[in-house]
């Protein structure tokens, strides 16, 4: 069994990311727009008030940020509730030894802004509650989504695995199956199927485990169809078209054009007597690789309608999960009836 590496083991939200550091400031800058505009009946800010407290909230949220994210191992390793109430109780530090230093500074410059207007126990408490208050709803969203992202991660991990468990059994009994019919009368076809089918399983192994390449899946489906080509023989055409030139070291979630490869064999070239031709098409347009497989297969209507309308789609269904959790909105899968034909695409972003 895998080993959790530390920083997955550890509950408190990391924070040495620039967009979390940029949400920080803005939570930072928000108090200041929102105690300048609050109707209190206190003395309207002046230009110079606003910039010296927005500089004292910014570099607040600075320190707070970098010191829980210095402090990130050794606060994990403690229980979650213990852990979040030290959290907190640095950040309030944080922010009492920095409204000290500033209401020292004023009180020593005779400065009547800000932190001169206040006794120093008011201006340093005040400081820390708000401080520690903004750090506690931060760290809280921080850490649910964080968990929302582990959940999604997990979910499209789920799909992948679903996925390999499906292909595993299915294909395998029939392949080892022509193996066995091959040994005597082709050992060298046998052989060089066991190689494929030893290929394509290591890479069915590890679907939910790491990422792959788009040379590296065409490789793939390519050793699929050589094993299915044994089985089907004449009835079994490939026709493969690549518009160089093609992104082949982009990294794609494993186990992704196999399986639309092996729809078309099973639900379209296997179900007709006279088989017929799978047309593998890849080219880039603008910022997206498409991907098509098209193939003759008996049309279950007359009009042409999305595959994942018709519950026929696990494979895809499984696929735009995934490409989804990787890419985006951005990745798209379709699937068409059509004319005797079904066609199931890919289009996935390069940026």
């Amino acid at each position: 069994m895998r080993q959790a590496s530390p920083a997955a083991q550890a509950w408190l939200p990391q924070l040495c990311t620039l967009p979390r550091l940029l949400v920080m400031l803005g939570l930072a800058e928000l108090v200041i727009l929102v105690l300048a505009l609050a109707p209190d009946g206190a003395p309207r800010w002046s230009a110079e008030h606003f910039l010296s407290a927005s500089a004292f909230a910014l570099w607040q949220a600075i320190a707070v940020t970098a010191l829980l994210c210095l402090l990130r191992p050794f606060l994990s390793r403690l229980p979650q509730r213990l852990g979040a109430l030290c959290a907190v109780a640095v950040a309030g530090a944080v922010a009492m030894f920095s409204a000290s230093a500033l209401y020292t500074l004023y009180t020593a410059t005779g400065l009547q802004i800000g932190a001169g207007r206040l006794g120093f126990w008011r201006f340093t408490l005040g400081s820390a509650a708000v401080v520690m208050l903004i750090s506690a709803l931060a760290l809280r969203y921080f850490y649910v989504s964080d968990r929302w992202a582990s959940q999604v991660s997990a979910s499209a991990r789920a799909e992948a695995d679903a996925l390999q468990a499906r292909i595993r059994p299915h294909f395998l009994f029939n392949s080892m199956n022509l193996i066995a019919s091959l040994l005597h009368s082709a050992p060298q076809v046998a052989e060089r199927a066991v190689l494929d089918l030893s290929d394509l399983f290591r890479a069915a192994l590890g679907a939910g485990e790491d990422n792959s390449t788009l040379a590296q899946e065409v490789e793939l489906a390519e050793r699929y169809l050589a094993i299915e080509s044994l089985r089907l023989g004449a009835r079994l055409q490939v026709r493969w078209q690549r518009d160089e030139p093609l992104p082949w070291d982009l990294v794609l979630p494993r186990l992704v054009l196999q399986p639309m490869v092996e729809n078309a064999v099973l639900h379209g070239i296997s179900r007709l007597a006279e088989g017929g031709t799978i047309d593998i098409g890849l080219r880039v347009e603008g910022r997206l690789l498409h991907i098509v497989v098209r193939n003759p297969a008996p049309e279950p209507g007359s009009a042409p309608a999305p595959l994942l309308e018709r519950g026929a789609g696990h494979a895809q269904r499984s696929i735009a999960h995934r490409l989804a959790y990787r890419f985006g909105a951005g990745a798209r899968v379709t699937g068409f009836w059509e004319q005797g034909y079904y066609a199931c695409g890919l289009a996935i972003p390069l940026a």
